[in-house]
């Protein structure tokens, strides 16, 4: 990748936010601006009316508590599962229903309507994950509405809605500093013209990390991030009698983070629970990320509209952290203790010999691009009113993984290289994927019904190419080819009965599918997804309650860096017949104590089941030998969270408490074993604002605020710690 074009994008967004004058003339009529391309609820302005499980996150939730970390603002759906992993939210693991949440690969990402993953098909880890500061609003989808979205609908999706252009002129700056030396700044301006809108956006981050390196050459274990976002609209003559709109949006994203994988062993977890070992020194994880997307919007306000978007976003990283130490994974060496005592004493800073500390760079280069088009056509048979949308994605993405191990000696707590590895030489091999996909949905109404059934089919070619690791320059051609297809019809239906104004019943059926990765000799991934429940809302006082079953005909694993699981990165392992089932509760009621409103909020998740149904021996680690009944790991049994707040005309105040239960990481049943599991825990977050005038105004935020220690993962190696009580001051100013 040219990471000089890379440097240009970003350039070109400085300056056209140094440079773009700050006046423009207002549009008169917002109408334009009111038409919404990036919803993935269908048409239903009420969430209430979505004849499936969908929660919507708007910008007035994600404002109270101004969280940077997508974790944090995703705890307060129900039923999806999270696992942290260096305390910042940047490499975020998200499932929904027992998908599994490993790298959140296993679920549908995207950013205003368009699939987001570096290569959602051939290689879907998410180790380039949108910045959450710069989004607006976050929409959930879990039941048969998903099917629309595509390819993976055994969780569902997941759509994150970036900063809007407004309706006038604006500016907002939000700026706050906290401990471990932390600094975020987000940035934005734009103006809603008469014919021309545009907005520009920045993201600046940083911090100096919580956890101390072992050694005397230590370094700051935090990260620095810069986003820069552009978008620019188009439109139509206001006299027009047909509304049409292009929409553009450039985007450059970089980081830098001295981030590892490499845990600590349970005593010294329990001793010094925020230190790393002098091994992981030199880990360290940079990424850039472009994005570009064009999107024409046809509309003569009658039965018809219509849109097409051309994307395509690259991506690259490299991830260089330390992957074994004296020949033995690290993994094994902190799962065994005790047979590794002297590659573990080299981890933590004892001399070794040359090359006993080996480290990986991690080198991939992505890109992902297509062109999706929709057409929604509204019409009408005898009393039903029918909405129908039918749309189409062309499709192509790749993943080139091009990568080397170098080697180090330990001496007395400090890395010295020994052997410089040529790149390439540990893996070099690239993954392909072609896609067309069609869908049809409909939203059928008549009298208290809302019915929404749809298919999807998805036409998916993979392509592996293997090359020498001694063959840099690929001149020799691939060493092995690897080729697959998959045609799969994904259908499904949703319902929904309006019993009186207040109350609503729903149910969802809908096949859950995942496509097979690029060389995999597991099968497809398939389930029969079900749902039931009952909505309440009289205003002050609203509920949901829904009981889900996700009946897995076959459940795929798959190893990755993030994972461990033995075997090659990417293998896939088939798991058999899985059933997840549970029972997830929200609730919310805002009463007013005098001149105060004291709003009130309940998610709650039992995932009653979570268990194999068939046994088997696996070699992918997180499973190993299965009995029937046992758990699936990473899926807690019990998740709350609640929040409480007090607000008036000038100030707030807002605490939210997250309870995780405790969970394995390893499949099992019976006792927990304590290096298989970890503990339940509570971690408290509050903020308090104050508004000094309409434009300013500043908040004292801490997260986890009680300072619990717990323990975050266990996978790929080892015991890693949660975010500590971190607090910020920050200021916010809007014109």
């Amino acid at each position: 990748m040219n990471h000089q074009i890379h440097r240009a994008v970003r350039s070109a967004i400085l300056a056209s936010m140094l440079m773009l004058p700050f006046a423009a003339s207002a549009a008169e009529d917002g109408a334009n601006a009111a038409i919404d391309t990036i919803t993935i609820f269908g048409r239903q302005t009420d969430v209430a009316d979505v004849p499936g499980s969908a929660h919507r996150i708007d910008g007035e939730e994600l404002e109270i508590f101004n969280t940077a970390d997508i974790l944090r603002a995703l705890r307060t759906v129900p039923g999806v599962y999270l696992q942290e992993e260096e305390g910042f939210g940047l490499r975020p693991n998200i499932g929904i229903r027992g998908s599994g949440l490993d790298r959140s690969a296993r679920i549908a990402l995207l950013e205003d309507g368009v699939l987001i993953a570096p290569a959602p098909y051939s290689a879907p880890s998410a180790y380039y994950f949108p910045t959450q500061r710069r989004m607006n609003a976050l929409e959930v989808l879990k039941g048969p509405a998903s099917v629309a979205i595509g390819p993976r609908t055994t969780g569902g999706a997941i759509n994150m809605i970036s900063t809007p252009i407004p309706d006038a002129m604006g500016v907002m700056a939000d700026v706050r500093v906290g401990e471990h030396g932390t600094n975020d700044a987000h940035v934005h301006a734009g103006n809603r013209g008469e014919r021309v809108s545009w907005l520009l956006e920045t993201v600046q981050a940083g911090s100096d990390g919580f956890k101390t390196i072992e050694g005397p050459v230590g370094g700051d274990t935090g990260f620095d991030l810069e986003d820069y976002v552009a978008k620019l609209q188009i439109d139509s003559d206001p006299g027009s009698s047909v509304y049409q709109s292009l929409r553009v949006k450039l985007g450059y994203t970089e980081q830098d983070s001295n981030e590892t994988y490499l845990g600590l062993t349970d005593d010294d977890f329990a001793a010094t629970p925020y230190n790393r070992y002098a091994a992981s020194a030199n880990d360290n994880f940079q990424s850039e990320h472009e994005q570009y997307q064009a999107t024409y919007v046809i509309d003569p306000g009658n039965s018809w509209r219509a849109q097409v978007t051309a994307y395509r976003n690259d991506f690259w990283r490299n991830w260089y952290k330390v992957q074994s130490v004296g020949g033995a994974g690290i993994s094994s060496v902190l799962e065994n203790p005790e047979t590794f005592a002297t590659e573990l004493g080299y981890m933590q800073g004892v001399t070794s010999p040359d090359d006993a500390v080996q480290i990986r760079a991690n080198n991939r280069e992505y890109y992902s691009q297509g062109v999706q088009a929709s057409l929604q056509w509204d019409t009408g048979l005898g009393n039903a009113d029918i909405a129908l949308t039918t749309g189409v994605r062309i499709h192509e993405d790749e993943e080139d993984r091009f990568q080397h191990q170098d080697g180090y000696r330990m001496e007395d707590g400090t890395l010295v290289l020994t052997t410089a590895a040529a790149p390439g030489s540990q893996t070099n091999r690239v993954s392909q994927a072609d896609v067309r996909a069609v869908f049809v949905d409909a939203e059928i109404r008549t009298g208290k019904w809302i019915l929404s059934p749809g298919v999807r089919f998805e036409d998916i070619d993979m392509t592996r190419l293997d090359y020498s690791t001694d063959d840099p320059s690929r001149s020799q051609g691939p060493s092995r080819v690897r080729e697959s297809s998959t045609q799969v019809v994904i259908p499904g239906m949703g319902a929904l009965y309006r019993v009186t104004e207040e109350w609503r019943l729903l149910a969802g059926l809908h096949k859950g599918f995942n496509p097979p990765a690029p060389g995999s000799s597991a099968s497809e991934e398939d389930s029969l997804n079900f749902e039931a429940g009952a909505r309440y809302d009289s205003g002050g006082l609203s509920f949901e309650g829904i009981y889900f079953l996700n009946d897995y005909d076959n459940l795929v694993g798959t190893v990755t860096e993030s994972t461990g699981g033995g075997g090659e990165i990417g293998d896939q392992f088939d798991g058999g017949e899985v059933r997840v089932s549970g029972l997830e509760l929200s609730g919310t009621w805002n009463w007013q104590l005098k001149a105060v409103d004291v709003p009130l909020e309940l998610r709650y998740t039992w995932t009653a089941e979570a268990e194999f149904r068939n046994a088997f021996e696996s070699d992918y680690d997180p499973w190993g030998d299965v009995q029937v009944g046992d758990e699936l790991p990473y899926i807690p049994e019990h998740q709350l969270r609640a929040t409480a707040g007090l607000e008036a005309s000038k100030w707030r105040f807002n605490i939210a408490a997250n309870y995780v239960g405790k969970l394995r990481t390893r499949a099992g049943q019976g006792p927990f074993i304590p290096e298989e599991s970890i503990d339940s825990h509570v971690v408290w977050d509050m903020v308090a604002a104050w508004q000094f005038t309409p434009q300013l105004s500043t908040y004292v935020k801490v997260d986890n605020l009680f300072d619990e220690t717990y323990v975050a993962a266990r996978r790929p190696a080892g015991v890693r710690p949660g975010l500590p009580r971190t607090a910020y001051l920050g200021l916010t100013y809007r014109l």
